[in-house]
């Protein structure tokens, strides 16, 4: 067997974009990336465009609403938020809708799509090393969280932007021959998302301008599912082929 060019120290979901994401001690891996992961966003109803979701790009406090519960019949999607003023809402309810429309000053409703919202492709990856060149250059801490990946990986290179080598390569995300694997097809180019405090979504430009300055604002890798299954974290990462 080949020895691993990685290891998986972290696994997260996101269940509305661009709202908190939750850490995982075990995720399915689907079709359509990991099981819960950005199957519902609002729409902004006026936005006619090509992108119609609120982002916390447009509303920074997005990222301060923390989505929790789950219906019997999908236990992955959340029922509730819990607002930045520590209120619980229901996440399609009236109050949650006009709250957020409030605060962007124009109309936006619930939208649940099966097969999630993604900008690029369904699985995020990003290395340690990449999260802690960016942050020490930034003269941050570093905080996984404003980076907001589907799978946080140690390559074995132990270098930053290591993770680059895995493009146009497929990724078996565990040691057997079977397990779940994905190919990875691009850059992360990261947006003002990576700028904004995951506590009080306040706005620092350095972050963006390290990774601009780093790395041509490239942090991080997109992939697609080749084969679904059952990932955690300590599963080694092997290249196939």
């Amino acid at each position: 067997m080949r020895e691993p060019v990685g290891t998986i120290r972290g696994l997260f979901r996101y269940p509305v974009k661009s709202m908190a994401g939750l850490p995982l001690e075990i995720a399915q891996l689907g079709w359509h990336g990991i099981e819960g992961d950005r199957r519902l966003a609002f729409r902004r109803v006026a936005e006619k465009g090509g992108f119609p979701w609120l982002t916390a790009s447009r509303l920074s406090r997005l990222v301060l609403y923390r989505p929790f519960g789950g219906e019997g019949s999908d236990p992955v999607v959340p029922t509730h938020v819990k607002t930045p003023d520590g209120r619980d809402l229901e996440i399609a309810g009236d109050e949650m809708r006009a709250e957020l429309a409030a605060a962007l000053g124009a109309d936006v409703e619930l939208m649940r799509l099966s097969q999630g919202i993604f900008d690029e492709a369904p699985v995020s990856i990003v290395s340690v090393a990449s999260l802690e060149a960016v942050s020490r250059d930034a003269q941050r801490p570093t905080d996984v969280r404003r980076f907001r990946p589907n799978l946080l990986v140690e390559a074995e290179e132990g270098v930053a932007f290591a993770e680059d080598a895995w493009i146009g390569k497929v990724l078996r995300l565990g040691s057997g021959p079977d397990a779940p694997a994905v190919a990875v097809t691009m850059h992360d180019k990261r947006c003002v998302m990576i700028n904004l405090d995951p506590d009080t979504a306040t706005a620092e430009a350095r972050m963006l301008k390290a990774a601009v300055r780093l790395h041509d604002n490239n942090v991080g890798v997109y992939a697609v599912v080749v084969r679904p299954g059952t990932i955690a974290p300590g599963a080694g990462i092997y290249v196939e082929g």
